[in-house]
């Protein structure tokens, strides 16, 4: 054998011999051949004969790995001829193709070209890509304690044989020349599907499709060949229908499984047979699924305790002094407030806002600190017990050492035809191709970059906004039309509807229309980007993409939150010298809050985003897919069932992408910031997020065993940047919490009045309102600034002369008038204080529950290294047997043997001291394998 399509020293394809592989017969591309040898062997099955859920041949023996299909187009040539050499070439590496003539597909223009990988090719490349296999039966004993009340979680149980379809083995990686040294029972299942479609997919993203002649290395992989349209998909087969088992008893039926115990909805309350989606879609997906439950599992305890802190605040309802003292007629009824808005806004009553107030106090009590401290130390034991459960997902998937190989072996085929120049391997001391950049080239590609991503960036600033021009546009209109309350005649909702929460409702749904629309061209973008920058391998580029994707949809789903929480109401000024958006010229004032707070805006747009977001998402994620694919089969359901076979049923399915996984962590990662970042303001949005999981691990599992091909299997040994994502958010979540119930909402005003100025030194908020009103003269309201006639309400007359406004600053006749109060600048230091202290004890409560938990636990490290001390133990057992073996073999010749004998004895003595050496070289894996065992 020898190498092919690639560079030397780079990833490249192995041309098998005709010796390394089954004969020709069964080797050769024209795929009418179908016997091992000669005219012995099965015989060819007709197609009505077959069983549809036939994963095999027509021969019934070689499994069909993956399938090609594309339309022929007899006038372009171009397709024909890169056809012709791309399916020679896998022919030479030793891939087996049988072709289904269009005749035969349901449509009558589709081809399907199967691919088989023999044995020979399987090991090559498993050797090649270091894939870990078993070689012992694990011996070590499950230490963990029988639970006390186990028979509790017994409902959500699934049976062992789901939940651990495998036993548990030691395993190592695949070596060729050693082959048997591993547990091959059967080379024909000794490879699971699942690792033999990653392999075909290897070679097909690496084999050229043009002649050797022509020189051009940047002409291969299948992607290419898809994106220019020579084939319409490539994929690898589901193992039977998802509603029925197989009638083939040779084929597993495992999708039929996961259907029936983790793609139904009626499954929810079960647990997920992690091992079984592990074996049938890799352990990337795996990965998905596993941190999506775990994330699940830990929202249950966020949703308990933010559900009794808004119990509290339901409870303690009757409680709530100020909003007593709104709604008073004595009090509320009398005190006066100044136009919110320019023109169009007349005076009004504090008793008005009186629903809001008491809205407000739901989510803004002193339960909502205690929630905020819980949920900064919530996500700490989320991410650290997360670590854990990573850590032991890795050791029982064999990913424990993943990241070298991943690093190493499975470079992008996009940077290896970029390849240009040589450089020695610092690790390996070889020489290996890299991409030459000039520095240039390189600032060049970086300031298009950069450029592109500040345009998107500004795009989505520019659309918030006017999103906040419409706000305060529009305020002036809905104050004007309420202004004689016609809205209360409404029944039930009527007299909650205010121009406030008229406003805040539709500029958040505007607010999410304009999210949606720009969803659409982010990822694009964000792939262009990353393309222009070659990553080496499959994780760099992954990462990459994750960053620039995380950063647009950040700006995008938070800024409104974030303008909210931070900014309205912040810079407002007073009457007679208001604060303008846009300068004076613009005449859209900065909007206020109401006497309640802007808790209760910012809880109405976290509502609207994040409850429309998960409802859109999940209606998108099942409907459309099942709608695709109901209009694309439609003419296949008119045929008989025995002409429908396995491949052109999921051909008919959608592709699954290998970025399938990037919307579904975005999805949940975006849903992590808005239970974390602003869960101060909103305690009922885990128990949000948690009912939405619930239906979200099950649409997942449904859309994926259902309404997709089959995913190429993938490895993976964590879920990547979104880790660093997780954390910077759950850092970040501290500050904003902070700032949230500092600034936001009004417990620290309260605060401060009742211990510092409360007049009648009692510990209650009697006075609180009109202490934290300030007056004005409603003479020295400029024209500009003044309601028009006809804009004031009926009560209003000539002998009130005065309005209030939410601030603290002296009245007018003062020696400061109109500058802020010592109470203002004292509740400003209790704010910034408040801050501080929460931080520093949230942080440091933090870092001490990280430090206290290690990453990785006890038991999962001793079995790391028992294991790497079996594989060892086991390979020098192994070469000392086949020496003996070599020795006996030569028995018969004792000059040969003599000389032999002192060669091998030489040898055994070298395996020994080696062995022995990478024992005795760390003396606390001794021990610690010791006392594990």
């Amino acid at each position: 054998m020898h190498r092919i399509t690639g560079k030397a020293g780079g990833d490249s394809l192995i041309e098998m011999s005709p010796t390394d592989s089954f004969s020709d017969d069964m080797n050769g591309y024209d795929q009418r051949a179908s016997s091992r040898t000669g005219s012995q062997g099965p015989s060819v099955i007709d197609k009505q004969q077959q069983s549809k859920d036939s994963v095999f041949f027509r021969d019934g023996v070689r499994r069909i790995d993956f399938v090609l299909s594309y339309v022929d187009d007899k006038d372009d040539e171009r397709k024909q001829e890169k056809r012709r050499v791309y399916e020679s070439n896998l022919v030479k590496v030793g891939l087996e193709l049988e072709t289904e003539d269009k005749s035969e597909s349901e449509d009558g223009k589709t081809y399907f070209v199967k691919i088989h990988a023999s044995w020979e090719v399987l090991a090559t490349y498993a050797n090649v890509l270091k894939i870990k296999v078993p070689f012992k039966v694990a011996d070590t004993q499950d230490n963990s304690r029988e639970i006390p009340m186990n028979w509790l979680s017994t409902p959500f149980r699934l049976p062992k044989d789901i939940m651990h379809p495998e036993p548990d083995y030691f395993t190592a990686p695949f070596n060729k020349e050693k082959s048997d040294f591993f547990l091959i029972e059967d080379k024909d299942t000794f490879f699971p599907p699942s690792t033999r479609n990653r392999i075909v997919y290897y070679i097909l993203s690496r084999c050229s499709y043009i002649r050797e002649e022509c020189g051009d290395a940047d002409k291969k992989g299948i992607k290419r060949l898809l994106n220019n349209g020579t084939y319409t998909s490539a994929f690898p087969l589901h193992d039977s229908r998802y509603w029925t088992k197989s009638k083939d008893a040779n084929c597993e039926s495992e999708r039929y499984t996961l259907y029936k115990h983790w793609a139904r909805f009626l499954c929810f309350f079960k647990e997920q047979p992690l091992d079984l989606v592990r074996k049938y879609y890799g352990e990337k997906i795996g990965i998905y699924f596993a941190w999506l439950g775990f994330y699940t599992e830990m929202l249950l305890f966020a949703a308990v305790v933010g559900t009794l802190c808004f119990i509290y605040g339901f409870l303690t309802y009757d409680n709530n002094e100020w909003s007593k003292e709104i709604c008073s007629e004595q009090i509320g009824g009398n005190i006066v407030m100044c136009p919110l808005c320019d023109k169009k806004c007349g005076f009004w009553k504090l008793n008005t806002t009186c629903n809001s107030s008491w809205q407000s106090h739901l989510f803004d009590n002193v339960a909502t600190v205690f929630f905020a401290i819980f949920m900064g130390i919530w996500v700490t034991l989320f991410l650290e017990f997360w670590k854990r459960r990573q850590a032991r997902l890795e050791y029982e998937w064999d990913l424990f050492d993943f990241e070298e190989e991943q690093q190493q072996l499975q470079l992008r085929p996009e940077y290896e035809t970029k390849c240009n120049d040589r450089k020695l391997n610092p690790i390996t001391k070889e020489p290996e191709w890299v991409l030459d950049r000039t520095v240039t080239d390189i600032a060049g590609k970086l300031c298009l970059c950069w450029v592109t991503v500040m345009f998107w960036i500004s795009l989505i600033i520019a659309c918030i906004i006017g999103v906040i021009a419409y706000r305060l546009a529009v305020y002036a209109a809905f104050a004007s039309i309420m202004k004689d309350s016609p809205t209360n005649k409404l029944e039930v909702v009527g007299p909650y509807i205010t121009p406030q929460l008229a406003t805040s409702v539709t500029a958040s749904c505007i607010n999410f229309v304009i999210i949606m629309i720009l969803n659409l061209m982010y990822e694009k973008v964000a792939i262009w980007i990353t393309d222009m920058e070659i990553p080496k391998t499959h994780v760099e580029y992954e990462n990459k993409l994750t960053v620039k994707m995380f950063l647009f949809q950040f700006v995008n789903y938070y800024s409104s939150c974030f303008y909210v929480a931070f900014f309205k109401g912040k810079f407002v000024g007073y009457p007679g010298d208001y604060a303008y958006m846009f300068g004076k010229w613009s005449k859209l004032r900065n909007e206020e809050c109401d006497p309640g707070g802007c808790l209760i805006e910012l809880t109405t747009q976290l509502v609207i985003v994040m409850t429309g977001k998960q409802v859109w998402g999940n209606i998108q994620e099942a409907l459309l897919p099942w709608l695709m694919n109901w209009w694309g089969s439609r003419k296949a359901r008119k045929h008989p069932e025995s002409l429908y076979s396995r491949w052109e049923q999921d051909h008919d399915l959608q592709g699954f992408g290998q970025l399938g996984l990037f919307d579904e962590y975005l999805e949940m990662v975006i849903q992590f910031g808005f239970i974390t970042l602003f869960v101060a303001s909103f305690p009922l949005a885990p128990l949000l997020a948690l009912i939405n999981n619930v239906i979200e691990v099950r649409v997942d599992a449904w859309k994926l065993t259902t309404q997709f091909r089959r995913p190429v299997a993938a490895k993976a040994h964590s879920i990547g940047a979104w880790q660093e994502i997780l954390n910077g958010i759950a850092v970040f979540s501290v500050v904003t919490n902070a700032f949230i119930v500092a600034f936001t909402s009004d417990m620290i005003p309260r605060l401060v009045y009742m211990y510092a100025y409360q007049p009648d030194g009692e510990m209650n908020m009697k006075g609180y309102i009109n202490n934290s009103l300030s007056v004005f003269n409603i003479s020295a309201i400029p024209p500009e600034n003044s309601p028009e006639n006809g804009e004031n309400p009926s009560w209003f007359n000539d002998s009130i002369t005065t309005c209030r406004y939410r601030d603290y600053r002296y009245p007018p006749g003062h020696e400061k008038q109109y500058s802020h109060t010592m109470q203002f600048w004292h509740i400003l230091a209790a704010k910034l204080a408040f801050i501080i202290i929460m931080e520093h004890v949230v942080f440091m409560v933090k870092y001490f529950v990280a430090w206290l938990i290690p990453d990785v636990p006890a038991d999962v490290r001793a079995r790391i290294k028992r294991e790497r001390y079996l594989v060892q133990k086991n390979l020098h057992d192994y070469e000392v047997e086949k020496l003996k073996i070599q020795l006996s073999q030569q028995g018969n010749h004792e000059c040969a043997a003599g000389s032999l004998r002192v060669d091998s004895l030489s040898a055994l003595r070298s395996q020994s001291m080696r062995f022995d050496s990478s024992v005795s070289s760390d003396h606390n894996l001794t021990c610690e394998v010791a006392t594990f065992v």
